[in-house]
């Protein structure tokens, strides 16, 4: 059996840019439901569950809808947020006026109209975040939305080739799928807190679909009688319609194996690289895809992708298993060859869940982050990589007679306009590519020793974050001038998975109590003791709004409700467009972290351009793990460097306390 584990914090990408909303309009078929160039209203309502009462499903409709916070919590939670991030006083005090302003006028009004918009939902945020967060948003996914997860190696029980590993996960999947389906998966929770486990039904069986009007959807093929159960692998480019399920059964791994080498041995050439054409923006792919599913053969081929359990994607680089920074790079974007992104022709990049092989039998996932955040698929990965790590585990048998048929290949038609297509999306991937800058670096210390100074590790690494960054950004400033030092937004998510169809809700982590913290750091008027109770305060706070914002008490997304709910024709408050309160939620740090002890690297892009997106892992004893991007333009070495140092002065000033360990 698959182990199921229980995954902290939530990830997320705080993609959060404020796009109208389309009205419905009439669904445009093209050949097969699977070419609707406009989604259809009840898109999101076509994606089947396990019946409610099963293991999986157990608690499910217990649990409580999503709250809307009190107006006056919100208020007095978003003025202290912009106290450290002030550059001045004045600024302050003219953003604290304007929301006193909008707390006593419009907010009242708007606040009441978002009450009445949560009457008879079952989750009053659910569509506005889909879309403004990520369905409307159209630049590439890759890099601006996908995220990764790279695997340990293959266990040494298991045949070592590339086909094995990707039999292995194949077959992995494919129980971790069924298990699902027929509601005896495990629940994950907190303690006696069961969690929502809806958006596992957007795992399997489905996949992003741009759309023609500027909001894209999932389309999911669950609810099919026939669809039990084949896979999407690509070689060379090359779609293979690969069935893992066979009169019932899961093929075992040593048939899957030899499905895969079939693959491996009848791919000897390079086939159009359709998959770049999912990398584009969005509006272009949704072109090129119309174009695409104007001829019948392609529009198989499309339904066979959206349909498929999940897609391998056998991946002819080698990167090297010593290099955490040439295996992330190969996993988020894949390899650039002579201009081209080769790794990313041979992607489907609007599928969930994209397991991808290398010729070295290193392996990991891409993810598509719309409406699944990375705690699924961590699960997931992790109870499946669990699952094969464990030589007991059943890898299936196969009749002595039975004979399997060939995986089928799948040949587009390439149209001129399809062709020239290809090549502008090579283009336009390999800038985006060439404008990354990606940072790996463990710490000499992990979770084993911050425990013993009684600190809980996530605050830890956030510390040492919110530490690097100000000596980063204000290398030369002195104690006397920091009242105008800039410091950074920085979001934290945090699961709302408590609350019926929950996702996140945003922890501000920069507090007046972090702030005074970090000055004290390279204050040398301020004694060790004087530093170890500020940082004691910063913890403290930095807890209590991780809590406030996992119970739904957070700031942004009430925000963003009431932002909603501003009628047409009417103005947009002039709080919203405060300088002060539009730069805090400007994440210029965009901060998430999850553990398993099978990923050894994990991470996803910045969020703004003058940003850094920092995946982090607290679960090692041994070490902390950190995985920085951003544009080329920043300082991504110089950060990482930052970061080093302020961990082991972190470190350090506990050390020099001589703290007791708690027994």
């Amino acid at each position: 059996m698959l182990r199921p584990i229980v995954v902290g914090r939530h990830l997320t990408m705080p993609i959060f840019r404020t796009r109208s909303s389309t009205i419905s309009r009439p669904i445009t078929r093209n050949m097969s439901r699977s070419v609707l160039t406009t989604r259809p209203q009840n898109w999101k309502a076509l994606a089947p569950s396990p019946p409610p009462n099963t293991q999986t499903l157990g608690a499910q409709t217990k649990l409580p809808l999503l709250p809307i916070p009190g107006l006056a919590a919100t208020i007095s939670r978003l003025k202290l947020t912009l106290r450290p991030l002030a550059h001045s006083k004045e600024e302050y005090a003219a953003a604290e006026a304007k929301i006193d302003r909008f707390a006593a006028s419009q907010a009242v009004d708007l606040h009441e109209r978002l009450l009445q918009h949560a009457q008879g939902k079952k989750h009053w945020l659910e569509s506005w975040w889909d879309d403004t967060g990520y369905l409307g948003y159209r630049d590439s996914v890759v890099i601006n939305v996908s995220y990764y997860f790279g695997f340990d190696p293959q266990p040494g029980h298991l045949p070592q080739s590339p086909a094995a590993r990707a039999a292995s996960l194949a077959r992995g999947a494919m129980v971790f799928r069924q298990q699902w389906k027929e509601g005896s998966l495990k629940p994950e929770g907190s303690k006696d807190i069961p969690f929502c486990m809806d958006t596992y039904r957007w795992m399997f069986d489905c996949c992003r679909v741009p759309g023609s009007q500027g909001l894209d959807w999932s389309i999911s093929y669950a609810d099919r009688p026939q669809n039990i159960g084949h896979i999407v692998v690509i070689r060379k480019n090359r779609i293979w319609k690969l069935d893992t399920v066979v009169e019932g059964r899961i093929l075992s791994m040593a048939e899957l194996e030899k499905q895969i080498q079939y693959i491996y041995d009848h791919t000897t050439k390079e086939y159009p690289g359709i998959g770049i054409l999912t990398a584009s923006n969005r509006d272009v792919w949704a072109k090129d895809y119309a174009t695409l599913a104007s001829d019948p053969a392609n529009v198989a081929i499309l339904e066979t992708i959206h349909s498929s359990a999940f897609i391998i994607s056998l991946d002819t680089s080698t990167p090297s298993p010593t290099s955490p920074v040439s295996f992330s790079r190969d996993l988020w974007h894949g390899r650039v060859r002579d201009g081209i992104p080769t790794g990313l022709q041979n992607r489907w990049v609007d599928k969930p869940v994209q397991f991808v092989v290398y010729d070295n039998a290193q392996a990991g996932i891409m993810g598509e982050h719309s409406i699944m955040d990375g705690t699924p698929t961590a699960r997931l990965c992790d109870d499946v990589l669990e699952y094969l790590h464990n030589p007991s585990s059943d890898l299936g048998s196969a009749p002595a007679t039975f004979n399997l048929p060939a995986p089928k290949p799948m040949d587009w038609v390439v149209s001129p306009a399809t062709h020239k297509a290809i090549h502008e999306a090579n283009k336009a991937a390999a800038e985006l590519i060439d404008t990354q800058s990606l940072g790996f670096l463990l710490t000499s210390y992990g979770k084993a020793a911050i425990k013993t100074f009684g600190v809980s590790p996530d605050s830890w690494a956030q510390m040492i974050v919110q530490l690097a960054y100000r000596r980063l950004m204000s290398p030369s400033v002195s104690p006397e001038q920091y009242s105008s030092w800039r410091t950074g937004a920085t979001y934290e998510a945090a699961t709302t998975r408590r609350f019926y169809k929950g996702r996140t809700e945003a922890i501000r982590v920069v507090s007046s109590e972090s702030d005074r913290w970090t000055m004290s750091m390279d204050d040398p008027s301020s004694s060790i003791s004087e530093r170890k109770a500020l940082f004691d305060a910063a913890t403290k706070t930095h807890i209590t709004l991780a809590k406030e914002a996992g119970n739904a008490n957070g700031v942004d997304r009430h925000l963003l409700g009431l932002k909603k709910v501003v009628r047409e024709g009417e103005e947009m408050p002039d709080v919203f467009r405060d300088p002060l309160v539009l730069r805090s939620s400007n994440w210029v740090l965009s901060t998430s972290a999850i553990f398993s002890k099978h990923f050894p690297v994990y991470g996803w892009g910045e969020v703004v351009p003058d940003g850094f997106g920092v995946a982090y892992m607290t679960g090692y004893d041994d070490r902390l793990q950190y995985t920085i991007t951003s544009r080329k333009e920043m300082p991504n070495a110089q950060f990482c460097e930052e970061i080093a140092r302020a961990a082991v002065d972190l470190y350090d000033l506990h050390k020099r306390l001589e703290v007791k360990p708690k027994l």
